[in-house]
């Protein structure tokens, strides 16, 4: 074996996850149900060994997915630290994100309650320094907490899981996001 051989697998392997995990985000994100893993594997473009040798079951691959979603999520944040104008487009943005990856939302709540804490938590804690400096600059309503944002979440997720019409339920959260930021914010 020469030298740096196991780096060019290490890295072909973590190609490999980076694919699977943005085929898994997708298949999420679709109307209509799939076979999960075997339609992951063949989008990622790896054999369902590869798939199984990174993630064995449909709770660690969505753990994954889920914790790939939140470092999206925290990278969208930090983009838009130093912006309190723009922390409606920010907020916006995350709700309709929600809407596309309902399906992973519905996964995610059969994890543990413990489980499913921490990723709340992880969730608000990305967003209270956002929040308070949109509150600071009288973007937001003074009241407003972060711990607010998870009910808004919430709220947001049961309206897009009403139906089972895809497109009525898209369209019934979308009308959703406009209300709740319509509540949230002060007018200009």
């Amino acid at each position: 074996m020469l030298y740096g051989t196991p780096t060019a697998r290490r890295r072909d392997a973590q190609r490999n996850r980076a694919a699977i995990l943005e085929a898994a985000g997708e298949v999420l994100s679709e109307d209509e149900q799939v076979a999960l893993m075997p339609e992951i594997a063949r989008r990622a473009g790896v054999g369902q060994a590869t798939l199984y040798r990174h993630f064995p079951d449909r709770q660690a691959l969505t753990t994954a997915v889920l914790g790939y979603q939140l470092e999206l999520l925290e990278a969208r944040v930090a983009a838009h630290s130093g912006h309190p104008g723009g922390f409606r487009a920010l907020l916006r943005e995350v709700l309709h994100s929600q809407i596309e990856l309902r399906g992973l939302v519905k996964l995610v709540r059969r994890f543990d309650l413990g489980l499913q804490e921490r990723y709340r938590r992880r969730v608000i804690a990305a967003f209270a320094a956002p929040l308070r400096h949109a509150k600071e600059h009288g973007h937001v309503r003074a009241d407003l907490v972060p711990e607010d944002l998870s009910l808004l979440f919430t709220m947001v997720q049961s309206v897009a899981e009403a139906t089972d019409d895809v497109r009525a339920a898209r369209a019934a959260a979308d009308r959703s996001v406009a209300l709740v930021l319509d509540g949230v914010f002060l007018p200009e």
